[in-house]
């Protein structure tokens, strides 16, 4: 093969002459093909070999299809075999040199690329979202490689010193990975009292990096990630690159071990959600307060996060119906969505961002922000359509109905909830089908409400699309929907006043909630039990339920928390401080068990706070 082609055109010939050679017969097996692959295939040109092979494969197609003379057709046949013979031998080509190819086309990426492109050129080949990211051995490599041109560029030198530190730096870590979870009193997540503990503080003794360890206890004390950004005017390049590289490995090896506690129901799939959601709020803030100190870092750093996200979309358990509000405290939530919404606003319309606009929507319903919450799946429902990503399609439809029936506009509820039913029935999304089945009963119930229409009867067709995906949802064993649909037939009956009947349908809702972890249907179910109880004149259960209530919606900043709030205060003023008090004292133990001694001294302030407030 002539070297004074250029590549593409010696690859040409290479398959030409393999071609030839199969049919004179000099080549007689696929070994052969092999062999000369490997011979005369330069590593990291895998893309120009490919594109030739691709040519050379549709041209003989073409003749082959196209061909009227037997013996011209039957030797195009016979060249398009032995091109699918070398297809298959370059694709075990790849296989084979897979490790290689990747260390030296990420060399030759990041050594030619212009100063202020270097950054971000090495950070894509960690992508997790590539064919083949570079791994831990490989990353070894390009860093010994990158030494050799330390004398000529002093950022090639800088790169390779982030990465030797920070994989130093992951390997004195990954005895801690987890470990922080079993300290005394410990809950799962990454929220909890500021301090000492948990996750961030056990890694922070484990660095030596001063830009990572000073983060690592910024975020410990919950205290501002962009401040601390926006201060670091003195951060090199190797510094950067090894917080990196820490913060990338600690969030990947986090999803890795929770996504491998399937059969333990504190950890799973709800905190590999957390997991993702956090570490993508993390680089957004970063990305906004190294933006202040240098472009390429803010950039990097936004790059950083939409890999995240990205790598987040594409999981089995992506939350399209909810289910995020699960292992969050402190200040992680309530500001998780303001940091995610301004980077993805500059992010052209994919799948992902589909998805995590979905997140985004759903989650303002829950804090309260209804005409946010229709914008953002407005915007998902067109990105997924033409995306052809037709169950987030349908799961914005579904969350749509819902939001409008927050904003008591029931007619368009019933309309979204429609064309939701309708289109998951065509595309066979049973999830989409029972919750547009829930969403349509809900709405219609809400709708005959309004018009003041309390004929049992008018509710009847109503509650039997709400049981009918309540059946759907425990035939498909999904917890969230079924937790929704409890939820919804509780508060139908609520409405038709069958008090009995709602009690136990918001108790299961509430139960149900609980497992999936979704602290806003846990919320909502109390909310609403607190009333049925009320109606029925026992006190001391509204209490309970009302109390619970207001503070795990509190927690999650929804505005929905006034609402049991209310009723509370109107209780406080009926019963009188003494005996208020005294039915919180009675339901102490129950109030520990789900949200801890500092919970339950926490509730008369709440409480109090809405009273001052009144």
């Amino acid at each position: 093969m002539s070297e004074s082609l250029p590549l593409r055109d010696r690859y040409l010939s290479l398959i030409d002459d393999i071609v030839q050679s199969t049919l004179k017969g000099k080549i007689s097996s696929v070994e052969q093909v092999y062999q000369i692959l490997l011979k005369d295939l330069t590593p990291g040109t895998g893309e120009v070999f490919e594109l030739a092979l691709s040519d050379r494969l549709n041209t003989i197609q073409s003749q082959a299809d196209s061909e009227q003379d037997e013996l011209k057709k039957a030797k195009a046949t016979r060249s398009l075999r032995a091109i699918k013979t070398i297809q298959t031998q370059w694709q075990r080509w790849q296989e084979q040199n897979k490790a290689t190819e990747a260390i030296v086309l990420a060399i030759r990426e990041i050594t030619t690329a212009s100063t202020d492109e270097r950054l971000g050129i090495f950070l894509s080949f960690t992508d997790p979202n590539q064919k083949y990211p570079l791994n831990l051995q490989q990353l070894q490599q390009v860093s010994k490689s990158l030494q050799q041109f330390a004398q000529a560029d002093a950022d090639l030198q800088q790169i390779s010193i982030g990465i030797t530190r920070g994989l130093g730096s992951w390997q004195r870590l990954q005895d801690h990975l987890v470990s922080w979870m079993y300290e005394q009193n410990r809950e799962l997540g990454f929220g909890g009292v500021p301090g000492e503990s948990g996750p961030w503080a056990t890694w922070a003794k484990q660095v030596n990096s001063q830009l990572t360890k000073g983060l690592l206890h910024t975020l410990a004390l919950e205290e501002s990630a962009i401040q601390f950004a926006q201060q670091q005017r003195s951060i090199t390049l190797s510094d950067w690159v090894e917080l990196a590289l820490i913060l990338q490995f600690l969030q990947r090896g986090l999803v890795n071990w929770f996504d491998q506690q399937a059969y333990n129901v504190q950890a799973g799939s709800k905190l590999s959600i957390s997991t993702f959601l956090t570490f993508a709020v993390i680089w957004s803030q970063l990305a906004s307060g190294f933006g202040s100190v240098a472009a390429v870092y803010g950039d990097a750093a936004s790059q950083i996060m939409l890999q995240i996200l990205r790598t987040f979309a594409q999981r089995a358990y992506f939350p399209l119906y909810g289910g995020i509000f699960a292992s969050f405290s402190g200040s992680y939530l309530r500001d998780a969505l303001d940091y995610l919404d301004e980077p993805l606003r500059q992010v052209e319309g994919t799948q992902e961002k589909a998805r995590i606009l979905t997140l985004l929507g759903y989650s303002q319903r829950a804090l309260g922000q209804y005409k946010r919450s229709i914008t953002f799946h407005q915007q998902a429902v067109e990105i997924s359509r033409n995306a052809g990503d037709r169950p987030c399609e349908i799961a914005n439809l579904n969350h749509l109905s819902r939001t409008y029936v927050q904003e008591q506009n029931y007619a368009e509820a019933i309309n979204y909830s429609q064309r939701a039913l309708i289109l998951s029935r065509q595309a066979g999304d049973r999830t989409g089908e029972a919750n547009a089945l829930v969403n349509l009963g809900y709405s219609e119930v809400m709708q005959a409400k309004q018009l003041e229409q309390l004929e049992p009867e008018t509710y009847e067709m109503a509650i039997n699309y709400l049981q009918q995906g309540l059946k759907l949802s425990e035939q498909l064993g999904d917890i969230q929907s079924k937790a929704l649909c409890l939820s919804s037939i509780g508060i139908a009956y609520q409405v038709i006043q069958q008090p009995e009947a709602a009690i136990k349908s918001l108790e299961a809702g509430f139960n149900t909630a609980q497992l999936s972890g979704d602290l806003y249907l846990q919320g909502l179910n109390l909310a609403n039990l607190a009333e049925v109880n009320y109606s029925q004149a026992n006190f001391a259960r509204a209490i309970y339920t009302g109390c619970l209530g207001m503070y795990l919606l509190n927690q999650i900043a929804s505005q929905e928390w006034q609402k049991p709030a209310a009723l509370l205060a109107i209780l406080y003023s009926q019963l009188g401080e003494a005996a208020f008090q005294d039915a919180l004292q009675q339901s102490r133990s129950k109030f520990i068990a789900i949200i801890g001694v500092d919970g339950y001294d926490y509730i008369p302030q709440l409480l109090g706070e809405y009273r001052q407030s009144m």
